[in-house]
């Protein structure tokens, strides 16, 4: 009975868009309502792969369990499905007539870190990372963009009588390395399958669910990678005179590089220039012989990143020579260029989602995290991206007020409310589809 109950209520919710005729407008706020019924009809199981996914992650290019199960569910629902692109990545396909193919991208990795949310689901799950053991987590909400995927994928298809085209709904590995897009691309992605007319994606943040951040050209920073290694001599810890002490050296390139934001470039331009990881040494009483210090580059302009690269080197190399140190080893290599929101395609969503959430739909300034998804839009297909809240909004006032400060992305606290977050991730991205499919129909 209790499935009958729910086919009923699904069958009424789909067959409640007959009010939407081709080539007329949208009535959003009729179909954000069905939707919803379709979404309550289906979040049980949307609610069991969800904690599944975020009780078992996996880390970049390992998501072979987790490409598995959302294959499954993309089979289930009549796509054609093709694994192992770009090594763990999935592409899955529904052709329903003729008419634009529409990209819908969701990321399968996890983080190298432990979970501390004491969620009841919580990841204890371990693999191995840069050589070592580390516990498995998703706390950068890629466990909420698959549920949300799979809903979106599945509202579509319920309601394919209302649109014409294909829906691409591609898995992508690895963004938490920013390889995951290129690799795909690199194995055929839009040679072997059709190259999308537009695709979308969306993240989780750290603000209220039921809120939606977007924007307009611009939607991202450029993240460069940077490898920095200090030469020195090493010695005995209370003989400093005998040696050049390349902690000190990488102590002092810490600090000054900062001169290089606050001194050197425009203070209202964006730029980032933050080290994340020191390996030198044994023990407390050797000066050793290098220092190796890894870092990110963050930029949103391309001549604030020449002025950031440009400004790096200089003073990598002149706290070398302050300590008569050799010259250093200094890589910069290019990661996720900056995701860009096509204004045509911004316009067309924007109609829809602002009649569905009002003013939850706000835009925002760019976000300084990189993203490659930005690689889609750079291989020339026009896209957007856009983000979804994930924390109570009580929970949150009370912060902005004072309180405990609400987990962002990459903590270990990080923990979204599910159903609603799930449900405005399936509620916006099926209107986003459905407007760019409703656009094209109209020749508009």
């Amino acid at each position: 009975m209790k499935q009958f109950a729910k086919a009923l209520l699904l069958s009424s919710a789909l067959c409640a868009l007959s009010f939407w005729p081709a080539h007329a407008d949208m009535d959003v706020p009729a179909l954000k309502a069905a939707i919803e019924k379709s979404f309550e009809a289906d979040y049980p199981k949307l609610e069991a792969l969800y904690r599944d996914l975020h009780a078992h992650p996996e880390l970049a290019f390992q998501e072979v369990k987790t490409a598995a199960k959302l294959a499954a569910e993309m089979r289930a629902l009549g796509f054609e499905v093709t694994e192992k692109v770009g090594k763990t990545g999935l592409v899955a396909v529904y052709n329903n007539g003729d008419g634009p193919t529409i990209m819908v991208r969701t990321e399968l990795d996890a983080l190298p870190m432990e979970e501390k949310t004491g969620l009841d689901y919580a990841s204890r799950d371990k693999a191995v990372a840069f050589g070592k053991e580390s516990f498995v987590a998703h706390s950068c909400g890629h466990d909420i963009h698959m549920a949300n995927w799979v809903g979106t994928a599945k509202t579509l298809v319920g309601l394919k009588d209302q649109w014409k085209g294909t829906l691409m709904f591609i898995a992508q590995p690895a963004e938490e390395i920013v390889a995951g897009a290129k690799a795909m691309l690199e194995d055929g992605l839009f040679t072997r399958f059709k190259k999308p007319d537009f695709a979308f994606a969306l993240h989780a943040g750290g603000f209220p669910h039921g809120y939606l951040n977007y924007r307009i050209g611009v939607g991202s920073s450029v993240a460069d990678g940077l490898y920095i290694k200090f030469r020195g001599r090493g010695g005995h810890g209370a003989t400093p005179q005998a040696t050049i002490d390349p902690i000190m050296i990488a102590a002092r390139f810490i600090v000054d590089v900062q001169s290089v934001i606050s001194r050197e470039k425009d203070p209202t331009e964006f730029a980032v220039v933050s080290i994340g990881a020191i390996q030198s040494g044994t023990v407390g009483n050797i000066i050793p012989d290098e220092a190796v210090l890894q870092g990110t580059i963050r930029t949103f302009k391309p001549q604030v990143r020449t002025k950031l690269h440009a400004g790096i080197e200089r003073v990598a190399k002149a706290a070398a020579a302050m300590s008569d140190a050799p010259a250093p080893d200094i890589r910069i290599v290019e990661g996720a260029k900056a995701v860009m929101n096509d204004p045509a395609v911004v316009a067309t969503a924007e109609k829809a989602l602002k009649a569905a959430f009002g003013d939850k739909f706000r835009i925002s300034p760019p976000g300084t995290p990189s993203e490659d998804f930005s690689e889609f839009a750079h291989a020339g297909v026009p896209s957007m991206m856009f983000n979804i809240g994930v924390h109570d909004p009580e929970r949150w006032a009370a912060a902005n007020n004072g309180g405990t400060p609400m987990p962002a992305n990459h903590s270990p606290l990080f923990a979204p409310v599910p159903k609603p977050t799930i449900q405005t991730g399936v509620t916006a991205m099926t209107l986003a589809v459905l407007s760019a499919f409703d656009q094209h129909a109209r020749g508009k």
